[in-house]
């Protein structure tokens, strides 16, 4: 695997995980990893992997410890996926068992399918049925992630309910009183998008089964910054021939996606935000592409043209007015802006131009 674009949790840091292992204390029955060790692996050292609210994550080792399930919310881009993956390696060993919610999800992906050929051969029996990922984490004790769940219909939705409330799931087709219980270490993950609300409701009785956290943007820009190029470093160790990203450039973009997020600035000067998303995530993927550009494209130090040549990708998906306020911010705030610092004043003018030609 290991050409592979992106290796799970438990690889990438597998020699932590293992250490972690190592150190003697209490942990639940199943988890390899103690508590505290969890808690180490996702917030602890100088770069940790997880940039948020270390009492989120603390509720979440909680939750996972006991008999419900644990439901992160919040919006796109948070971070909701990646703390699930880091908690699914820390206590299993494993983040791999994954549900990917969406509208062609069905029950069986949640529950068992079979092989047909065998199930024509033979009928009914344990070695024609295939496990679900939800299915073979009980098996084994480990953790299932299950990715949007609110996407998925309601009747798909529902097959969680015996499986967090009973922690088993009967087999009909084997026998009337064929079940498979989970053993110790079983527990689910899921997440939710919060604008995906009124897609597909989850039940009031599936709410009961989970402890809900949401997970919010990241609070502090000079932690969000040292993340944005933490990441950006890690994307481009596979391009040698580029520089790295200057400290300043990603301050910028960070501050733009900030002032647009929130829709007010440092000083509390209120602007238009737009609908699209402008996260965290979101702005990792436009430092990447900028500095692509500058790697390759048009060579040179990785500036404020580079970024305002890729931002308009990720303010434009949504709405038509999100192009104006984004107009309005360039015309005004970095054009400000600009006539203080030469790195705002290039991305002022590349963005303006760039507007400029898209007719806005």
């Amino acid at each position: 695997m290991s050409d592979a674009l992106r290796l799970p949790a438990e690889v990438i840091h597998a020699a932590e995980l293992s250490a972690l292992a190592a150190e003697p204390g209490p942990r639940p029955p199943g988890w390899r990893l103690t508590p505290q060790a969890v808690r180490r692996f996702i917030c602890g050292g100088s770069a940790p992997k997880f940039v948020g609210d270390p009492g989120l994550v603390d509720r979440s080792i909680v939750s996972l410890m006991g008999r419900q399930g644990l439901m992160l919310v919040g919006e796109p881009g948070t971070a909701k996926s990646l703390l699930s993956e880091l908690l699914a390696a820390a206590i299993s060993g494993r983040s791999t068992a994954v549900v990917q919610g969406s509208a062609g999800i069905i029950e069986d992906h949640l529950r068992y399918g079979w092989n047909y050929a065998l199930l024509l051969a033979q009928g009914p029996t344990p070695q024609a049925l295939v496990p679900s990922p939800v299915l073979s984490a009980m098996k084994a004790g480990q953790i299932v992630r299950i990715e949007e769940l609110s996407r998925c219909a309601p009747e798909v939705q529902d097959v969680l309910i015996s499986v967090l409330s009973e922690k088993v799931l009967t087999v009909p087709e084997l026998g009337e009183d064929h079940e498979i219980r989970a053993r110790p270490g079983f527990n689910v993950i899921a997440t939710a998008n919060l604008r995906d609300r009124g897609v597909h409701e989850m039940s009031s009785a599936l709410k009961r089964r989970f402890n809900f956290e949401t997970v919010t943007a990241i609070s502090d820009p000079v932690a969000e910054a040292a993340l944005v190029a933490r990441q950006l470093a890690e994307r481009m160790a596979d391009h040698p021939g580029a520089a790295p990203a200057p400290l300043d450039v990603i301050e910028l973009l960070v501050t733009v996606f900030r002032d647009l997020r929130t829709g007010r600035l440092a000083d509390g000067t209120a602007v238009a935000s737009p609908k699209a998303v402008m996260s965290t995530a979101e702005s990792v993927n436009v430092a990447h592409a900028a500095l692509l550009d500058a790697t390759y494209l048009n060579p040179g130090p990785l500036g404020g043209q580079h970024i305002a040549a890729q931002v308009q990708g990720v303010v434009f998906k949504d709405d038509p007015e999100d192009a104006r306020k984004f107009r309005a911010y360039v015309d005004v705030v970095a054009r400000d802006r600009g006539g203080r610092s030469a790195l705002w004043r290039d991305f002022h003018r590349a963005a303006a131009a760039a507007l400029a030609k898209s007719g806005v």
